[in-house]
């Protein structure tokens, strides 16, 4: 992305809040314009002030002049600061506010493609180094850039010829910085890669720590660390020689330059006071000047943030091309002849499936991993969309459907729980807005899930920690059971709902499922082919294929895979 256009992609979020902004520009130059006030009062007062030709004037106003100088500089800095940071606050939220609202809208594709570890510091770390850009840079840009405006003026005000003279360190300085800046960038795009990927560690290694300890898998994650950690360490080296050779090249001209204005100030016949107002407005001139010079390394290191943060910004959102918006469907599902790949590149995971599934009835999906059942069933959540045929929901096409709409039709419970770090009551409520005292309660009793309740400290206001850390594995899965309940929705998909959980409470939840998925249509997802047998129907799937349909008995009769998995599975048992 070019420069310009990073600009006003910036310009544009800054524009709602651009008067403080206005004001903050104008409180900087403020501030620059106090330094030409004090080098003419330094002049004023030595050539007044000290020699034989002095002039008399109360003493008084040397302070008076001084302090009402430096007042107004702070007052002006202090405002400079205060609206900055107005601006530069609300810039951050509304960037933060942007991304994470187009991380909700991803398609699912993309969590799979990019690492989480990534995502959250692009949200987090590069987000921030964009404003720290903005607050840094573009702002201090202004004021360094008015002060030398200001301080120029004053020396060719001075002494033009002089000041010719010094000025020519003002393209060896735009040399210096057109050097670097490219290596600059690239080397901080390589630094965010590498950031993001520690991220990933960082958060694998937190989320994993039960397994990093029973498999002794300390050393192992160190080593991921380090290798990230000591890249990261040569990427700062490199920025820091890159940015950091400008300044003594710099400090050598400009020490060049002011030995040669002075030895000519000394040919010439200059006041003491002028001659001091030359020096001093050379040597404050640096300050604004060093800061241009090194304005280039966080310069760089914002853009390559900024990149990557408006790539997030305009990535897809997850299409939703339906303009339906349904009310409580009656759930009937109908399969004509969808096919789907993951890629373009992957063999098909579903190939021809064509299947009616009727309001109300509860439909298992079993056979060997990789067949294809969580597949028919990311296709139901329409997380992706088919290849070739078409889905519909009584009789619409899913196309056609809302996103929003679509999904309110489904409620869903996974063998892999995701749990919030908020409250119980908020966990099985997720979702709604307002939370029913009455309805809620319902779900807990149908759930199973009274006990656990009565035995936590704040009951249902409890916390539960991050991803249900304080419930067992059972209690977890209850909790995602009676999420289900409670939202009440049409279609249910369960992904091995009951596989966490000990025999006594899997057949009180398996009754309480039972109950639910009267007049629902279910999808079941099991590998233990006994909690399936009074399904309607039994798809069994195969590479991809249905290759048998029909109810439990009927599938014994056949004698075909179906049967070949559940005399697997009973032989196991018998023998364990």
């Amino acid at each position: 992305m070019e420069n310009s256009a990073v600009i006003k992609r910036l310009l544009k979020i800054i524009r709602p809040y651009r008067s403080r902004a206005l004001l903050a520009l104008l409180a900087m130059a403020g501030t620059a314009s106090t330094q030409p006030m004090l080098v003419k009062a330094m002049q004023t007062l030595i050539d007044n002030g000290f020699g034989d030709e002095r002039v008399a004037f109360s003493l008084w106003l040397v302070p008076a002049i001084l302090i009402s100088i430096f007042a107004l500089r702070g007052i002006f800095t202090f405002s400079t600061a205060y609206l900055n940071n107005w601006v530069i606050s609300r810039t951050l939220n509304d960037l933060r506010r942007a991304m994470f609202d187009r991380l909700l809208h991803l398609p699912v594709s993309r969590f799979e493609q990019e690492s989480t570890g990534t995502l959250i510091n692009t949200i987090i770390g590069d987000v921030r180094q964009v404003v720290d850009m903005v607050n840094s840079v573009f702002l201090a840009f202004v004021r360094d850039t008015l002060s030398v405006i200001g301080l120029l003026a004053t020396l060719f005000y001075l002494n033009w010829r002089l000041t010719l003279v010094a000025l020519v360190i003002v393209p060896l300085t735009a040399a210096i910085v057109r050097l670097t800046t490219g290596r600059l960038r690239r080397l901080n795009r390589e630094n965010q890669r590498v950031t993001g990927e520690m991220t990933q560690v960082v958060e694998e290694a937190a989320r994993g720590h039960q397994v990093i300890r029973v498999f002794s898998g300390e050393r192992y994650e160190r080593q991921r660390f380090e290798a990230r950690s000591e890249a990261l360490r040569g990427f700062s080296q490199r920025m820091t020689v890159a940015a950091a050779a400008t300044v003594p090249v710099t400090q050598i001209a400009t020490a060049v330059a002011v030995s040669v204005v002075i030895v000519l100030a000394l040919q010439q016949k200059m006041t003491p006071g002028e001659f001091t107002a030359f020096i001093t407005s050379m040597l404050m001139l640096l300050a604004p000047l060093k800061s241009l010079v090194e304005v280039n390394g966080p310069l760089q290191r914002g853009m390559a943030a900024a990149e990557t943060v408006f790539a997030m910004m305009d990535a897809p959102a997850e299409a939703d091309p339906g303009a339906k918006v349904l009310e409580r469907v009656r759930g009937h599902l109908h399969f004509d002849q969808v096919s789907f790949a993951y890629s373009a590149t992957s063999p098909p995971a579903l190939t021809d499936i064509t299947l009616d599934i009727a309001a109300g009835e509860t439909v298992a999906l079993v056979g060997i991993s990789g067949g294809g059942k969580s597949t028919m069933v990311n296709l139901v959540t329409r997380f992706y969309s088919p290849t070739s045929g078409r889905i519909s929901l009584d009789g619409i096409p899913f196309d056609e459907i809302t996103l929003a709409s679509l999904r309110a039709q489904l409620a869903m419970v996974s063998q892999n729980v995701v749990l919030f770090d908020d409250t119980l009551g908020a966990n099985i409520a997720y979702g709604a807005e307002h939370m029913n005292r009455e309805k809620l309660a319902a779900a807990v009793k149908a759930a199973h899930l009274s006990d656990v309740v009565a035995a936590l400290p704040d009951g249902l206001e409890t916390m539960i920690g991050e991803n249900g850390m304080r419930l067992s594995g059972g209690q977890r899965q209850r909790v995602a059971i009676a999420r289900a309940i409670y939202k009440d929705a049409p279609i249910l998909i369960l992904d091995e709902a009951t596989s966490a959980l000990d025999s006594e409470s899997e057949r009180a939840v398996q009754a309480a499922l039972e109950q639910l998925m009267q007049g629902r249509t279910t999808l079941v997802i099991a590998h233990r082919l006994s909690t399936i047998e009074r399904a309607n129907r039994i798809v069994v799937l195969d590479n991809g294929r249905i290759v048998e349909v029909g109810s439990h008995q009927d599938l014994l009769k056949i004698n075909g895979v179906y049967a070949n998995l559940y005399h697997l599975q009973f032989a196991n048992k018998t023998t364990q």
